[in-house]
């Protein structure tokens, strides 16, 4: 099985966040809760990304998973495609869209081969797919591709020199999805080498500690309870370089 044979094959069983809800995946309880996990874990994108900004124009995600961010694309207007390696995220976006009676092109496609030509798209969202692909050039590559000049492109990775790779570390804690074929983690400096094609790049730390659902047991209450609270009570000036989130906004 070639490298990205297996990347398909662990996530077309591993959906992002799908422990989150106890509603059947693809139900409206569960696309409901997911949203709202997602962007309270997530919380910066709603300040970083105006997904109302490209009514009219063309939209791809790259990784799209279940759909979260292809139904806010199609509901600010934009004329949305999604592409994900797995044919179950495929599906479970397109019944997201089916629900909310809301219109996108989503298929399965590999993002390191992109079926499009080049100069299509006036927006790229590559969210939470850089780390796990086996060639992470040829992604960003083909995402360059496919970006018409002046376009705007969005990466996120995560980042090596942070709080919460020190903290998985310390705690002996796996991170999710650490048991995938790939998973890359990155410097500043490492991220800012992989987007040297672009015009420009534009790179900000992110992801800071919230309290989460998902950790449980005597370490989720000390995670929830200790640990949010002393490290959000630091100045940002001194922890801002080590959010566990590197997002770029790259112009080609």
């Amino acid at each position: 099985m070639s490298g990205n044979d297996r990347v398909r094959a662990y996530w077309q069983s591993h959906i992002h966040d799908l422990e989150i809800s106890t509603h059947a995946p693809g139900s409206p309880g569960f696309f409901a809760d997911l949203d709202a996990y997602h962007f309270e874990k997530l919380h910066h994108l709603l300040r970083l990304v105006d997904f109302d900004a490209w009514r009219g124009k063309d939209v791809l995600d790259v990784g799209c998973g279940a759909g979260v961010e292809v139904v806010r694309f199609a509901k600010g207007g934009a004329r949305t495609v999604g592409v994900d390696i797995a044919a179950s995220a495929v599906e479970l976006t397109r019944a997201n869209l089916a629900q909310q009676g809301l219109t996108a092109t989503v298929d399965v496609a590999d993002g390191e081969r992109l079926p499009f030509g080049d100069n299509t798209f006036d927006f790229v969202y590559a969210h939470g797919v850089v780390q796990y692909t086996g060639n992470d050039r040829a992604l960003v590559a083909e995402c360059r591709r496919v970006l018409r000049p002046g376009g705007l492109a969005m990466f996120q990775v995560y980042n090596r020199i942070s709080w919460l790779n020190a903290l998985s570390k310390v705690m002996k804690t796996p991170l999710e999805h650490e048991d995938a074929p790939v998973l890359k983690r990155y410097s500043i400096a490492e991220f800012r080498a992989l987007l040297s094609a672009f015009a420009s790049a534009e790179i900000v730390p992110e992801r800071f500690p919230v309290r989460s659902r998902l950790h449980k047991g005597w370490k989720g209450t000390a995670f929830n309870t200790f640990f949010v609270g002393t490290f959000n009570a630091l100045p940002k000036v001194w922890v801002r370089r080590f959010g566990w989130h590197l997002l770029a906004f790259c112009r080609k």
